[in-house]
């Protein structure tokens, strides 16, 4: 149990600090941080009136509230000694966070301050150990000591897993019952399987939708189950929907580039889907990073002289790296330094790294939450796809990791025309002449929504009304996925062309379900009239290779 301490010790303690706090000055590499001393000592003194009331709740018997889900559970509400444990970290957690955001610091530095302290905050919480728990302390008591052995058993196997174990991983294999979706890899390079998939409606739209994934996941986030999967939704919908799947690097990828995975990867499938379908039009699709690349590939191919696409569909995509929430920590000039001395010039980006650094940005959901279930109540976690898919991770070749940190994170060069060479050509965003749709999740802590959006000042800037923005509820993933069946969340939509996020926020329109509807009008009214669907998967001169979801997707990292 936590030691209870006389308030009057913290009083001492603050009168101490003071004179240290009215020099507060520290150099973090050549900026200064302060902080002012009459907002600490204001801070000092709301702080010793907040623990001092809650210590007389204390000795009067009276449990404090706790308005906090970690702290939900009738083993934290209906014991003094633990509720008090519980508020007295909820108090310290909120006077560290005020004193992070009171730091006078360029926002960049100031921004990895709050970062490190919020870190060092979710990681404290009593919940997370078992000697402060409760809810553990219950469920040995419960189990006559079973759930302790259980979770030893879970910790171990993790440690040989190397990572926190999110979901039941035995209740899922690729292509059994994810990625289900009946189709046929029709091409193949070192770099991708092109898949296409089995029309599902008599007719089908005379030009067909190519999706181009991140290449730093699995592409079957797009196809994990039926009931909410983005490709068996488009092949209901009437399209011929081919998919590329990025091969999941291993060594013999060491060397890869951006321009490689742009002229071999994107534009290579763009002719082959061209090729096999026998238009010199589709239409493209491009999510996260995959937004990226096929922006990249049709600026290219723009330069090029060619116009393969009759529309472009980007989901939670970066084009203008201005904004890059809360990965921002990640990005400066020596990180990138670093990773272009080690990785720059070959070498693999381990998916584990990556997928690690991902889970830090949501502590609370992806790490603490499993700790304490796992570990301390030895609970073992729960099927879910959406979780196991986020477990299988692949790896990013070195060079083009290192390029992409650089040109797009760190200089943000690909808004500005001209100033990024790909494929040996300087690309222009303002060339790819397509209506666009473009969406945004609300509270996408990977792409902010303000940041989708801003991609509508670079495409079209003539024809801005040729660019159509929607913003879903939830994150990054969960906001994209989200069947109209279930009936679940809400978006806005407006028909106001704004040049700025929040004037165009203020004019939309709030809508209950899914945005997939709207998604769905926009291609139907690109895809060309409706014909025949085709008997058979390629071409002759593209025959069917193996059956979906083929060999690349399920390589591990």
């Amino acid at each position: 149990m936590t030691q209870i301490a006389d308030p009057g010790a913290f009083q001492d303690l603050f009168k101490s600090a003071q004179s240290g706090f009215d020099a507060f000055s520290v150099k973090v590499g050549d900026a200064e941080v302060k902080l002012d001393p009459a907002v600490a000592s204001q801070l000092q003194g709301d702080y010793l009136k907040q623990f001092t009331s809650l210590w007389q709740e204390l000795a009067s018997d009276k449990a404090p509230a706790l308005a906090d889900n970690r702290f939900a559970a009738p083993e934290w509400q209906g014991n003094k000694l633990h509720a008090f444990t519980a508020a007295a970290y909820l108090l310290n957690a909120s006077f560290l966070q005020s004193m992070a955001d009171a730091v006078q610091a360029p926002p960049k530095v100031k921004q990895r301050i709050q970062f490190a302290v919020q870190q060092t905050i979710d990681a404290m919480s009593p919940a997370n150990f078992f000697a402060t728990n409760p809810e553990a302390h219950k469920k040995i008591i419960d189990t006559k000591g079973e759930s302790l052995t259980k979770g030893i058993s879970h910790l171990l196997a993790d440690m040989r897993k190397g990572r926190i174990s999110q979901s039941d991983e035995s209740a899922f294999e690729v292509g059994r019952n994810l990625a289900m979706t009946e189709g046929a890899v029709v091409f193949e390079n070192e770099l991708f399987q092109l898949l296409q998939y089995r029309p599902q409606t008599a007719t089908v739209f005379q030009k067909p939708l190519l999706l181009v994934p991140p290449c730093i996941n699995k592409y079957y986030i797009l196809d994990l189950q039926p009931q909410n999967s983005v490709v068996r939704h488009l092949v209901e919908q009437g399209h011929t929907v081919f998919l590329i799947s990025w091969r999941n690097p291993d060594a013999s990828m060491a060397q890869t580039t951006w321009d490689d995975y742009v002229d071999q990867g994107v534009i290579e499938a763009i002719h082959t889907v061209q090729e096999i379908s026998g238009q010199k039009q589709i239409n493209a699709f491009g999510f996260c990073v995959g937004g990226t690349l096929v922006s990249s590939a049709l600026a290219v191919m723009a330069a090029r002289g060619e116009k393969p696409i009759a529309s472009l569909t980007l989901l939670t995509a970066l084009l203008d790296f201005s904004d890059t929430g809360v990965l921002d920590v990640f990005i400066d000039e020596g990180h990138v330094r670093m990773r272009e001395q080690t990785l720059g010039r070959g070498g693999l980006m381990k998916g584990s790294d990556m997928a690690s650094a991902f889970s830090i940005l949501r502590p609370n959901d992806l790490i603490w939450n499993y700790v304490k279930a796992n570990y301390l109540k030895g609970e073992a976690p729960a099927p879910f796809d959406l979780l196991y898919w986020n477990a299988d991770s692949t790896n990013m070749a070195g060079p083009m990791y290192a390029w992409y940190l650089r040109n797009m994170y760190l200089e943000n060069k690909m808004k500005e025309p001209g100033s990024l060479s790909i494929c040996g050509t300087q690309v222009d965003l303002g060339a790819i002449d397509a209506p666009t749709f473009i969406y945004g999740s609300r509270d996408d802590h990977i792409v902010p929504w303000t940041s989708a959006f801003a991609s509508t000042r670079l495409l079209n800037p003539k024809k801005p009304e040729r660019n159509r923005f929607v913003l879903g509820a939830s994150g990054h993933i969960a906001g994209v996925i989200n069947p109209p069946e279930k009936k679940k969340r809400n978006y806005w939509v407006s028909d106001t062309v704004a040049t700025d996020a929040d004037a165009w926020l203020a004019s939309a329109t709030e809508k209950p379900g899914s945005w997939w509807g709207e998604w769905a009008d926009f291609l139907a009214e690109h895809a060309g009239k409706k014909v025949k669907a085709p008997a058979q998967y390629g071409s002759d001169a593209y025959p069917a290779i193996e059956p979906a979801p083929g060999r690349y997707v399920k390589a591990k990292a």
